[in-house]
């Protein structure tokens, strides 16, 4: 067995050094802002030298979107003595079935911005692992917490509490305002972003300017076209439960159970309260209205939950309250633009299987507010621009380890008849089983606890290795020696493109970015 594991390994080796010179030689990255601008961005003329807002005041920061991101932002750059004027859309508490979990790294985070507070009085969970379900056995993932405070762990809520919480806080700061108002495009001078036009609650139409405009509208954001180059996938979609008085069989823990054909999830978003997504490949889903959807759900899926689950979630299902939406996934490809920034889903997205994407956005803030600290103005755009190219390496280990695990974690965990695919997963599912480093390397990069993309490969390609060794030992064959060469390349075919996308040399060599090594500029500290 360990002959295998060597051989593996150094198998495993000499095929990605062979890929990542295949990825180097072959990348062809746009440089620079199409010449084209979008229709979100309008021209604006400076009155003597000067833009301000339609009411007179000037801010630091316009933060278009109040949502995780948004509100985390606004907060943490209030408090650092900026003036900030966020622009949302609707101010009332949202009512979403994704943004439920906050993994432990995230909750880190959390603490860290002062944010803590947040996840208080509204009933939101502690979770401390995952429990995984496979063909009727199960295995326990606890997350490695040993090292923390008893306080650190998951937390579980609905979403829009957490918001509100959020929103409230920031608009507790004396420099923070909060307005309700549609963003409709984002004002350009001389190639720079001056600020916002935007659409009052009583219909007028306003302006706004600062410095910085930083853009959090999330998912569907209609801005994001003007700096970035948004590539959106929509692998599935999830259908939405709420499952009430459900005793899940570990509690404080999120439940996937490996279904056909794709994954299944549960985990508390209050004391009384269950929240079941599951998972529906593409971007079409049975009809909700005329009874489809209600048909696949006892038909298709209620028949692969847990049996502890089985009467709540048909219950769920006939009570009728079912909802769903599409899962994107968006590689982060900015413009870098004088005068704006792009956070939260309308910078980058991944599938929301693992619930990596509220860790992402709460560690993208804390590294943007500790590259403005040391600066006192940020009204030389130009040179704030070429500053904050650093943001973009200095994220990718966090974003880039969560980015990666959730795409591959989705592939893997997707049922398929081709029986390499099937290896692949039950190989998955038995590492995991084996526990010690098996299991906790693995919980914690997905935890956000250990955001180091090499070991997310290392834990990958043992799983592959692992799956290959099963299939020789003790006597290989023809077949299944055809069967191990084909789960190798199909674990390479999962992995790689995804790290393609995020960025071989800011994922695993930022060090070598000359953007890592940006000081702040001398006349603005």
């Amino acid at each position: 067995m360990a002959d295998s594991y060597v051989w593996g390994w150094i198998l495993c080796s000499v095929m990605t050094l062979v890929a990542l010179c295949g990825i180097v030689l072959n990348r062809r990255k746009g440089k620079g802002i199409s010449a084209t601008r979008t229709e979100s961005v309008k021209s604006v003329t400076a009155i003597n030298g000067e833009c301000r807002s339609a009411d007179g005041s000037q801010a630091d920061v316009i933060i278009v979107g109040a949502g995780v991101a948004g509100s985390a932002l606004a907060h943490t750059l209030g408090k650092d003595g900026r003036r900030v004027h966020v622009i949302e859309r609707d101010l009332t508490e949202p009512d979403r079935i994704v943004g439920e979990l906050l993994q432990p790294g995230g909750y880190l985070k959390l603490i860290e911005l002062g944010l803590e507070d947040c996840v208080e009085e509204i009933d939101a969970q502690q979770v401390f692992g995952y429990a995984l379900f496979k063909d009727g056995k199960h295995t326990r993932l606890s997350y490695p917490l040993e090292k923390f405070h008893s306080d650190v762990s998951g937390r579980s809520f609905h979403n829009g509490r957490f918001i509100q919480r959020m929103r409230e806080k920031s608009a507790s700061l004396p420099n923070v305002s909060l307005e309700q108002g549609t963003v409709t495009s984002l004002l350009e001078e001389k190639g720079k972003i001056r600020g916002v036009q935007y659409k009052t609650k009583d219909g007028r139409e306003l302006t706004a300017f600062a410095p910085l405009t930083i853009v959090c509208d999330g998912c569907f954001s209609n801005l994001r076209r003007s700096l970035c180059n948004p590539k959106v996938d929509v692998p599935s979609c999830f259908v939405g439960l709420v499952l009430e008085n459900c005793h899940l069989p570990y509690s404080n823990h999120g439940h996937v159970i490996l279904a056909d054909p794709s994954p299944i999830l549960f985990y508390p978003i209050s004391s009384m309260e269950v929240r079941c997504l599951v998972d529906v490949p593409g971007q079409k889903v049975p009809s909700i209205a005329n009874g489809e959807m209600a048909n696949y759900l006892k038909t298709v899926v209620a028949p692969q939950v847990p049996p502890e689950i089985y009467d709540s979630f048909v219950a769920a299902v006939d009570k009728g309250n079912i909802r769903t939406m599409p899962n994107r996934s968006m590689p982060a490809a900015p413009y870098p633009t004088a005068g704006a920034l792009l956070m939260g889903d309308a910078f980058n997205m991944r599938h929301p299987l693992t619930g990596g994407g509220m860790t992402v956005a709460l560690s993208d803030i804390v590294v943007l507010r500790d590259l403005l600290r040391p600066l006192r103005d940020l009204n030389d755009a130009p040179t704030l621009c070429k500053y904050l190219e650093s943001f973009y390496t200095l994220r990718k280990p966090v974003a880039s380890t969560i980015n990666t695990l959730a795409g591959a974690l989705y592939k893997v965990f997707c049922a398929s008849p081709d029986q390499a695919r099937k290896e692949m997963r039950q190989a998955c599912f038995d590492y995991l089983s084996l526990g010690g480093v098996f299991s906790t390397g693995p919980i914690s990069l997905l935890s956000g606890l250990n955001p180091r993309p090499l070991s997310l490969v290392l834990h990958f390609f043992a799983v592959a290795i692992y799956g290959v060794g099963r299939l020789l030992l003790p006597f290989p064959s023809p077949k299944r020696i055809w069967i191990g060469a084909r789960l190798i390349s199909g674990a390479s075919g999962i992995i790689f493109p995804i790290i393609k996308a995020e960025g071989v040399r800011q994922m695993f060599f930022p060090a070598t970015v000359p953007a890592y090594y940006r000081a702040p500029p001398l006349k603005n500290m």
